[in-house]
């Protein structure tokens, strides 16, 4: 296997090689301006490990994968092209009104507690730039009235006045009959050729979203248009950039429903948040070849943390109603929570509780933390992790980076530690437990939402300081078990290239399967069928598109059911594609109300009130080969001969929340460190692009494949759990 697959963060750039049988990993700084130069600059530090330049390398992989962060950055910077909606006429308060929920989607607890002091976020589209359309379809598809299409000429000329640089078109009901839809498209092309305003985008809801709700449809088809503009240009050139090192076949990007497709087959909207899936769905691979059970994947990065659950033998958990910045959308996206707590998170003096605050904001890259001595004056995580000792000022993200101690020590007493009248060092103390009490809560309320208890999960910590913080976080949580994964500087880069080919399509149907008035079951099996159908071969056809075997395509059928007119929707996935006996009916309506119990308690299931089927969804993929996890193994299961305890390379003092004086701690290289070594804390492994933290009362055990096992000793973990809490009283 030959392949290269990146990941771009806030911070830093990701990638990572195969190359035969050689696994490289490398970063490199991200390049905001040009995400090509950082990219580039990542893949030459790979190629120079395996003695290839970088034309022969590019010209000889199967695939390049890409994980993006263009969309993200561009709604935060609120950078993209004017953009105008199209909606039927009397719609046209739907989206400035946001149902209501404007004021709270997208912020935190804190901030929806308290919603009258809340802000609408900025609109992507003004009012001026909405138009009705006078047309009417009704729910079942029947036109109604017909488009009054004079009139429509005269609204898409009034917004061309207003500047509108991209069209959206978002009509009642297009779901179930997208005919009006297609035709303003047909007009307001004919009206505006490419040769007159050039190609203007025109995004058409139903294309976007296939299920009903007004709203989150048209918030979606808005965002795609949006982001349309830079996603396009951006990745059009990273592609170009790669064409002229040698590399001929299509560019794959990732997509947020954990899959991956041509450029050519990727709307915008499907890359948000493409990195840290990538990095839950390496955590996935993972956990089932290496037998791993439950885990929590925590991605601490440069810029957030990330968190995504695996269930063992569950279902993948998904959003199908995700906020994205402050807009609720409509489309299947892999669940994962992100907080703002990186390396590059900002410290700050809270003068209300008098107490160090921790993020949202990050330093990013450029120009970076304090230390990073590039010209930055912010005060970060990073800068704290340094001044307790734990990060090797020569030596960091390989050596890339030389890191300024003096600066970070004068940077944190002017924005914590003067305030609060303590040493830099003792500043940053509180600025760990604060950053890692974020970052455990964060868990926590995750898990208790889901109904789980923290000790029945390991925690999967990777990130480039994910390893370094990850003991803390699993004493707070009270948990035993933390794995470090192979590669785990750059897991989510692995996880790009462990992607399948995926497209999902989904429709809104109201089908009922259990009428609890006339007490029959569903016996029109040719109409859910024919749907199924449908969205197969829409399936199927994207893959053909992008050249995929038609023999290796399959199908994955998931139906959103509830009991009545509950709003809650709990999503089945079925082990066949068809119904087609009363026998199947049954085996449906029982999996759904195991699911529905195991979600909610046994005895919560109401089949009394009816069942119905919201949506069918098909979810049509080709598997590719992947990176092989199957030799990561526990210790306990390990076989093999016993190693030697190692000897450090030096040792240095290092300060440890809980502790009044530093620690005296032994330092070791992660490459000189043997597959079964057994080290016992504190200590620091230093490695290429990532440091492990073993703190007091945690042992580490060295796995194969470059895993890198935590175990809590419970005696010493109270104690020093103890000592944590006493700290956190006092400060």
């Amino acid at each position: 296997m030959r392949r290269v697959s990146v990941d771009i963060g806030g911070t830093f750039t990701d990638c990572f090689l195969v190359w035969d049988k050689h696994y490289i990993e490398s970063k490199a700084l991200t390049t905001h301006h040009n995400l090509a130069l950082g990219f580039r600059e990542a893949l030459e530090y790979a190629c120079e490990r395996i003695g290839e330049e970088v034309r022969t390398v590019l010209s000889g992989v199967d695939s390049v994968r890409y994980a993006t962060t263009l969309g993200t950055n561009a709604l935060i910077e609120r950078k993209g092209p004017k953009v105008a909606l199209l909606t039927t006429a009397g719609f046209e308060s739907m989206v400035p009104l946001t149902r209501a929920r404007g004021y709270g989607d997208g912020l935190d607890t804190a901030q929806q507690q308290d919603l009258p002091s809340a802000n609408r976020p900025k609109p992507v589209v003004p009012i001026p730039r909405i138009a009705g359309v006078r047309e009417r379809i009704d729910a079942s598809g029947n036109i109604i009235m017909p488009i009054d299409e004079d009139d429509l000429r005269r609204c898409i000329r009034k917004l061309v006045d207003e500047g509108a640089q991209a069209f959206v078109v978002s009509l009642v009901n297009s779901v179930t009959n997208p005919e009006h839809e297609l035709r303003v498209q047909k007009i307001l092309l004919d009206e505006y050729p490419s040769h007159f305003l050039g190609a203007i985008p025109v995004v058409l809801s139903h294309l976007v979203a296939g299920r009903k709700g007004e709203y989150v449809r048209t918030t979606s088809a808005i965002l795609d248009a949006f982001l349309h503009d830079e996603m396009y240009h951006g990745l059009s050139t990273l592609e170009l950039s790669l064409r002229e090192d040698g590399y001929e076949k299509p560019m794959l990007v990732v997509h947020n429903s954990g899959g991956m497709a041509q450029l050519n087959s990727t709307a915008a909207l499907q890359t948000i948040h493409s990195g840290p899936v990538s990095g839950i769905g390496a955590g996935e691979h993972l956990a089932a070849e290496a037998k791993l059970g439950n885990i929590v994947c925590a991605d601490m990065g440069g810029t957030s943390f990330d968190i995504g659950l695996e269930i063992e033998g569950g279902a993948r958990l998904y959003d199908f109603n995700p906020v994205i910045d402050r807009w609720l959308v409509s489309i299947p996206m892999m669940h994962l929570v992100t907080l703002g707590a990186g390396g590059g998170s900002i410290v700050s003096y809270d003068q209300v509780f008098n107490i160090a605050k921790v993020g949202p904001a990050s330093a990013g890259s450029d120009p970076g933390p304090a230390s990073y001595d590039r010209g930055g004056s912010d005060t970060t995580v990073t800068d704290a992790d340094l001044l307790l000792g734990y990060l090797d000022a020569d030596n960091y993200a390989g050596g890339h980076i030389k890191l300024n101690p003096r600066r970070a020590e004068r940077a944190m007493k002017k924005a914590l530690a003067d305030h609060l009248g303590v040493s830099a060092v003792d500043a940053a103390k509180l600025v760990k437990q604060r950053v890692d009490l974020n970052m455990a809560n964060g868990i926590a309320e995750e898990l208790r939402h889901r109904g789980y208890a923290p000790d029945d999960f390991s925690l999967l910590a990777y990130g480039g300081n994910g390893p370094l913080h990850a003991c803390s976080i699993a004493n707070i949580l009270g948990m035993d078990r933390v794995i470090a994964p192979p590669f785990s500087p750059i897991f989510s880069a692995v996880g790009a290239g462990n992607m399948h080919q995926l497209h999902m399509h989904e429709k809104s149907v109201f089908l009922t399967l259990y009428d609890s008035n006339t007490r029959k079951l569903m016996d029109d099996f040719k109409e859910f069928n024919a749907i199924v159908k449908t969205l197969e071969v829409a399936g199927r056809d994207d893959l053909i598109r992008q050249e995929m075997d038609p023999k290796k395509i399959q199908h994955r059928l998931e139906l959103d059911m509830l009991y009545g007119n509950q709003l809650v929707q709990t999503t089945v996935a079925l082990k066949k594609l068809r119904i087609e006996s009363m026998t199947e009916v049954m085996d449906v309506i029982v999996q759904f109300s195991n699911d529905y119990a195991d979600r909610f308690g046994r005895g919560s299931e109401a089949p009394e009130a009816g069942i119905r089927i919201n949506t069918v969804r098909v979810s049509s993929f080709v598997e590719h080969e992947t990176i092989d996890f199957s030799h990561v193994t526990a210790p306990e299961n390990r076989k093999g001969k016993k190693v030697g305890k190692p000897k450090p390379l030096s040792s240095r003092d290092c300060h440890f929340v809980g502790y009044e004086k530093p620690l005296d701690t032994a330092v070791y290289s992660a490459d000189k460190l043997e597959s079964g070594a057994r080290i016992t804390g504190p200590a620091v492994i230093v490695a290429q692009s990532t440091t492990y933290l073993v703190e007091p009362g945690w042992d580490v055990t060295i796995g194969d494949q470059g895993a890198v096992w935590f175990d809590r000793d419970k005696a010493a973990a109270r104690k020093s759990t103890a000592r944590n809490s006493q700290t956190r009283k006092a400060s």
